[in-house]
């Protein structure tokens, strides 16, 4: 007898992905509409950090005044680049994954919508009791056809057959939310296309001194990818005078009530001058290129005369603002033309000083009733051969302290403070503002506010209408002539109301001329 055994083997293990496999199972989901709501909410997220820290093409004196007060934090923060959000690798990696996310989902969504636009409505099912909705009533003398247009003339489109009608109606829900999101894709492109064809840069300017918009006006510059410096409109301006008013008693004393800063402003070269009172909410727009106005502080005004007689130092210096409240502000004033030794100083100005009761002096409003400026001097090499230094610090280690202490008389304007060991004197001759300026070109800025604007009026239909569908079925006429109507519908998407919305319909199918105000009155609202 002869024995056989059957040897099993092992089934096929399925074949790997592969990398084909791998990128179509990537750009499928990246190409969802879950991960563009994700990657939506950390664009936004992404954005959060530009309103927290100061901006380096916003407001680069508060950057600096960070670097002085943290500079430890300050340090790792710039290598975050949270200084320089909108500029950095993963808010521009965010940026181009939302694009890419968005464009992928939008237009497949976009040709299937256009599908269902050109398909006719469904037939009517045999059975309409079993819908979510169902209603009958008895008529005379009806006709599929004119269950067709009363229903039409609600808005339904409609399709008929022997003895039944099918119609339907909401397709603007889908139509807005399409709206809203090749809206967000247009906003993002008009981003892009400011980036790369606008340009912005920062300008601190003192009242009496002028501007001209040229790339070596800028304190700070930063141009698209397909600026020139022949891209910049030519206009000019002046900073005639600075206001700032504030409150001037009560529990808000000191709080700002309006900034006004007096331009004389020239569109074109030979153009004539014409006057422009800027504003923190009215920018200046001369062709598109727009100047707004971002920040202001003090900037007192020294005459710095060394040991020979000689003058070394004649001019305002803008002081960073050390305490919002008061507007205490400091700022550095430095003499490396004095002789017979360098000369620098550490100024602390006061808008409105007062003695306090340790024997020091303090500022009590922003404003500049009554101000002053203490003055720490120092002499020996200021270091400026060397590696470039800002001009809101001073390296005090290799100098010698010649003026010191907090409780040290501050001068008013016209005094003068003499330096000891016969090295010189220093007068405070009088006290100017400054204001600091955004100056910005954005082609994309029109385009993204209408894109920001449809996308707002596609989100109404998308989150309000409802996509529903009413089926209408005309039996035979019985003897008497009357005959059995049955309705049924059903709402596609997810919301309450459908309900009522369908007892109006079958109100008006059923002919009354209550019925029939009733459902134009019912259709208005349900829209």
């Amino acid at each position: 007898m002869t024995f056989t055994r059957e040897v099993q083997t092992d089934p096929p293990r399925p074949a790997g992905l592969g990398p084909v496999g791998w990128l179509r199972w990537a750009w499928r989901l990246l190409t969802s509409m879950r991960t563009a709501l994700i990657l939506l909410f950390l664009f936004a997220l992404a954005s959060v950090p530009g309103s927290i820290y100061p901006q380096r093409s916003i407001s680069p004196e508060k950057v600096a005044q960070y670097f002085k007060d943290s500079p430890g934090l300050a340090k790792w923060l710039d290598r975050l680049w949270l200084f320089d959000v909108f500029t950095s690798p993963w808010f521009a990696a965010t940026y181009l994954l939302l694009f890419i996310s968005l464009a992928g989902c939008v237009i497949p969504r976009a040709n299937a919508h256009l599908r269902e636009l050109r398909r006719k409505p469904p037939a009517a099912p045999r059975n309409l009791s079993r819908l979510p909705e169902h209603a009958s009533f008895t008529a005379t003398g009806v006709t599929a056809e004119e269950m067709a247009a009363r229903l039409r003339r609600q808005r339904f489109r409609t399709v008929t057959g022997p003895g039944w009608v099918s119609a339907e109606k909401g397709y603007l829900r889908e139509s807005g939310n399409l709206l809203f999101h090749v809206a967000l894709l247009a906003l993002l492109i008009a981003v892009g296309v400011g980036g790369l064809y606008g340009y912005r840069g920062n300008v601190l300017l003192i009242e009496g001194n002028g501007f001209a918009n040229t790339v070596a006006a800028y304190d700070r510059y930063i141009p698209g990818q397909k600026v020139s410096s022949d891209s910049l409109e030519p206009f000019s301006f002046t900073l005639q005078d600075f206001q700032a008013t504030y409150v001037a008693g009560g529990e808000r004393r000191g709080q700002a009530l309006d900034f006004s800063a007096k331009l004389k402003v020239v569109d074109h070269p030979g153009g004539p001058e014409r006057p422009y009172d800027l504003k923190v909410n009215e920018p200046l727009d001369v062709n598109g290129t727009q100047t707004y106005l971002i920040g202001h502080g003090y900037a007192p005004a020294f005459k710095v005369v060394d040991g020979k007689g000689q003058v070394a130092f004649e001019s305002s210096v803008p002081c960073l603002t050390a305490d919002q409240a008061t507007y205490t502000s400091e700022c550095v004033i430095k003499a490396p033309d004095a002789q017979p030794s360098q000369l620098g100083f550490l100024v602390r100005f006061l808008p409105t000083t007062v003695p306090a009761q340790d024997g020091s002096y303090v500022s009590v409003f922003p404003g500049a009733a009554n101000p002053t400026a203490q003055v720490f001097a120092f002499s020996g090499d200021l270091g400026m051969k060397g590696a470039p230094q800002s001009v809101y610090r001073l390296e005090t280690k290799n100098l010698k302290p010649l003026v010191m202490g907090f409780k040290t008389k501050p001068l008013a304007v016209g005094e003068t403070l003499k330096l000891p060991d016969g090295a010189g004197s220093i007068q405070f001759t009088g006290v100017r503002e400054w204001i600091s300026l955004q100056i910005a070109y954005d082609p994309g800025r029109v385009p993204a506010l209408i894109a920001a604007a449809l996308a707002v009026i596609g989100l109404i239909p998308a989150l309000t209408v409802r996509r529903r569908r009413v089926f209408v079925r005309v039996g035979e006429a019985g003897d008497d002539g009357a005959t059995t109507v049955e309705v049924g519908g059903l709402a596609r998407t997810e919301g309450a109301g459908f309900a009522e919305e369908f007892a109006t319909i079958v109100t008006a199918l059923r002919g009354s001329e209550a019925g029939e105000a009733a459902s134009r009155e019912g259709v208005k609202n349900a829209h």
